[in-house]
């Protein structure tokens, strides 16, 4: 196996392992308001996020920025209660304008958050590595694939229930954020920085 997928498969066991479930949790909110039919706009939002992880990610690998992990690990499940949060109060009509809207940004922003807990785990397998651009790129590439898969699977459970079974949207993203929402209050209270 190669250096590359190596990485790649460590990028996308990370994304999927269930023990590290905070991460699925912050997917699962930012697709909690869209549909099949949405698939585009998800693609963007997941790769936003993407965006964003991966910029503090291969900053804080290289030891360019420098952060209290006890508060990154508050951080990620509060960034993932106000996505929940934002989810119940955002509008039918919001989702389908042609602006970008506020949940690009969110998914960006923290993306930073997130990338800074992905790099702790990245940095323990890199060692002393010195040269990391590959691994850094196949380790990215990995955790999107791992994004799209957990998004993919998401939106065939939604079509199922919203589309074939009749569940209304609405109540839909109800469910989902209220419950996404409530497993990160208690995932910062597990985490509390104070």
């Amino acid at each position: 196996m190669s250096e590359f997928s190596l990485y790649f498969q460590l990028g996308m066991e990370h994304i999927l392992d269930t023990q590290g479930y905070d991460h699925i949790l912050f997917v699962i909110a930012l697709c909690a308001i869209y549909l099949i039919s949405d698939w585009k706009k998800v693609l963007i939002l997941v790769t936003a996020f993407t965006i964003g992880h991966s910029v503090t990610l291969a900053l804080a690998t290289l030891k360019l920025i420098r952060f209290n992990s006890e508060l990154i690990e508050f951080l990620i499940p509060l960034t993932i209660l106000l996505t929940a949060i934002s989810n119940l109060f955002r509008r039918e009509h919001s989702i389908h304008s042609g602006r970008i809207q506020t949940n690009y940004m969110l998914a960006i922003v923290f993306g930073l958050i997130h990338g800074l807990g992905f790099s702790n785990f990245l940095r323990s397998i890199l060692g002393q590595d010195r040269s990391i651009i590959v691994q850094l790129l196949a380790f990215n590439i990995g955790l999107e694939i791992g994004q799209i898969i957990i998004v993919a699977l998401f939106l065939v459970i939604t079509l199922v229930l919203v589309d074939i079974f009749g569940v209304k949207r609405r109540d839909w993203k109800m469910i989902i954020s209220s419950a996404v929402g409530g497993i990160a209050l208690i995932l910062m209270l597990e985490n509390k920085y104070w």
